[in-house]
């Protein structure tokens, strides 16, 4: 699955997005909140909505969100949610439920996640599709709208992710 978060403005009105190769996704609108708490919170609902899947890899074009997962976490919570700096860490709420995520995946007795970085905007489908959901969900959020949407349980459709996603008004806008 690729995850993605977007941020019209930083901060600002937020979106957030994971897809599967199989079609299937969610997304969130979060009505305030930063680009990285964005691509946090793809990473967190990646892990938490497919927790059934054994060999889970995920593709992400945040470094900060395959560091934090893969390397910072646990140091920042050993030393009471402070950076290597002494300094507060941002987004503990987000970086507790990773850990708990990734916990209960261990107790399960499943492996761990696989994060694997891919450039963003680079052509790279399933990221293309996940920036397509959470700019999607970051303009519901500029509107005033919080809410999650998902194809699980026949919401919405799956994707045809052998396609690639929609082209925005503003890649259109960019291009002229």
């Amino acid at each position: 699955m690729a995850t993605d978060g977007a941020c019209q403005g930083n901060p600002g009105p937020c979106g957030w997005a994971w897809v599967g190769e199989d079609g299937q996704w969610a997304a969130g609108a979060i009505p305030q909140g930063t680009n990285n708490i964005g691509e946090l919170t793809a990473l967190l609902r990646g892990i938490q909505h497919n927790a059934h899947v054994k060999h889970l890899t995920i593709q992400a074009d945040s470094m900060y969100a395959i560091n934090t997962y893969g390397s910072w976490m646990d140091g920042h919570k050993r030393r009471g949610w402070k950076t290597s700096a002494k300094q507060p860490v941002k987004n503990v709420d987000l970086l507790e439920a990773l850990i708990e995520a990734r916990d209960a995946r261990r107790a399960a007795g499943l492996p761990d996640v696989i994060l694997e970085h891919v450039r963003g905007h680079a052509g790279h489908r399933l990221n293309s599709w996940a920036d397509e959901r959470c700019v999607r969900a970051a303009t519901h959020a500029a509107k005033g709208v919080e809410g999650f949407w998902e194809s699980r349980g026949g919401a919405h459709p799956a994707l045809d992710v052998t396609v690639d996603p929609p082209r925005s008004a503003q890649d259109k806008v960019r291009k002229r």
